[in-house]
């Protein structure tokens, strides 16, 4: 198949246009570089630079003929998102409907969509199913929930079949190939910085949830996992149809367990300093992957964090020499 990969030059959207060529799919890559570097790009895919709100551009390079599209593009840091909303709406939610726009001007009728568990808000029970209310606390989540809002009335009056997967934290690294956001805002490569040398302490945003520590508990799911859904959604939608799944370890590790993950795993002391909570973090988000799993049959490999967090330290030491 010839895919489309938006954001293909990120953390996640590069392991998944990797793992596509290698399984012998042409892609290019469409990504504006903005929080990414070119070399980041998949070695032999097509790297095409451009902005997903660039809805003319997207349309002359969809019409070139493409099997499906991958949407990874998208600003990702709720903290962020709770002080300029503005900035998620306008990249999140209305720079896809640029792109929504130009596939079906185009006649592509496949989306995989990158959702997030923050659609769901502060869940009233966990693990979290697909049929959760979606009650998102920060302007992320609301960014990507209106975006899943978009997508089923494109299905319902356009037969534009979609998966959307919503998921968790994101940790753990490939083979020549880890997390490495511009700004960095995730916890483990945040941690490993300080392991490193890169940072002196690591941050604590808030000790008094109502969890066994104090601390939110986060499911954290490896890379490879979740960019191996991702390719079984895009297989699925060749039968058409809208899908939605929660893609998870279905275990959660409190901010707490990790760094001591991170401190049996590098050796390091890893020092800790304890700030004030951040807005809109809800305290504890665990998947139920369950649904994906008897109908695409996906299950997570990397299910212990220390193997998990063992791959990006090894990635990260690789990355500063």
């Amino acid at each position: 198949m010839k895919i489309l990969v938006t954001g293909g030059a990120g953390y996640i959207g590069g392991t998944v246009a990797a793992i596509l060529h290698a399984a012998g799919h042409r892609v290019t890559v469409y990504d504006n570089l903005s929080h990414a570097r070119r070399a980041a790009v998949p070695a032999g895919t097509e790297l095409v630079e451009g902005d997903v709100g660039d809805r003319a551009k997207l349309e002359k390079l969809l019409a070139e003929g493409f099997d499906g599209v991958m949407h990874f593009a998208a600003l990702i840091e709720a903290g962020e998102s709770m002080a300029k909303p503005e900035l998620y709406f306008r990249n999140n939610s209305a720079a896809t409907l640029s792109l929504l726009e130009a596939m079906l001007v185009t006649g592509i009728r496949r989306l995989v969509f990158s959702s997030t568990a923050a659609v769901y808000g502060e869940p009233e029970s966990t693990p979290i199913r697909e049929d959760a209310p979606l009650r998102p606390t920060n302007a992320y989540g609301e960014s990507k929930l209106l975006v899943e809002k978009m997508l089923t009335w494109m299905y319902r009056v356009h037969s534009f079949s979609y998966a959307s997967l919503r998921y968790f934290n994101v940790a753990g690294a490939t083979a020549g190939r880890g997390e490495a956001h511009e700004p960095e805002s995730h916890l483990v490569p945040l941690i490993l910085d300080v392991a490193l040398g890169r940072r002196d302490k690591i941050r604590i945003y808030g000790d008094d949830y109502p969890t066994p520590d104090g601390t939110c508990i986060r499911d954290y799911i490896h890379v490879e996992d979740l960019a191996q859904a991702h390719l079984l959604a895009l297989q699925a939608l060749a039968g058409g149809g809208q899908r939605i799944y929660n893609i998870g370890n279905g275990d959660g590790f409190s901010v707490r367990e990790v760094i001591e993950t991170a401190r049996r795993v590098t050796g390091h002391p890893i020092p800790v300093e304890v700030a004030p909570r951040r807005p809109g973090d809800p305290a504890v988000l665990i998947a139920s992957s369950e649904k994906i799993g008897k109908e695409l049959g996906w299950k997570p490999r990397h299910t212990q964090l220390d193997s998990i967090v063992a791959s990006a330290w090894e990635w990260q030491q690789k990355r500063y020499q």
